[in-house]
């Protein structure tokens, strides 16, 4: 079996991207402070009130199975990342980027499928977002 190691991947145009929560771990970044000030101001209220890492019971609607998830992350992803105001022509490129992938539920994109959301060529997405830097977790996704 070959293992693929991502710091050896020159990634291209059509190299899928994601966040990757484990870099904000290994990272000692505590990305959880980070996510609730993506969230819309009626949730950053809410989560000022309860617990910042309260599990919620979601229902899978495609498998119809009950499975406990992040409330903050849930949230995020399925209202906050959903208003029209999430993603504007004033968001810096790296953090339209990362909004993205919580509007889409983390789901790995290419850089050419980024450039056709935002309007912004290509080429100027992967040299943000794959330079030796890492920004916010953004890494490419190995299958």
């Amino acid at each position: 079996m070959e293992l693929k190691n991502s710091s050896i991947i020159k990634p291209s145009n059509n190299t899928r991207f994601h966040i990757d929560f484990a870099w904000w771990e290994k990272n000692d970044r505590d990305w959880r402070v980070f996510l609730q000030s993506y969230l819309c101001p009626e949730h950053q209220q809410l989560f000022q009130e309860h617990k910042p890492d309260m599990l919620l019971d979601y229902i899978d609607p495609v498998s119809a199975e009950v499975k406990q998830v992040d409330g903050l992350q849930h949230v995020l992803i399925s209202h906050c990342a959903r208003q029209p105001e999430f993603i504007s022509d004033r968001t810096a490129v790296v953090d339209a980027v990362f909004r993205i992938f919580l509007a889409n539920g983390n789901q790995p994109k290419s850089c050419l499928e980024l450039s056709e959301r935002l309007g912004k060529p290509a080429e100027t997405l992967l040299r943000v977002i794959s330079g030796s830097r890492v920004y916010k977790g953004l890494r490419p996704f190995i299958d």
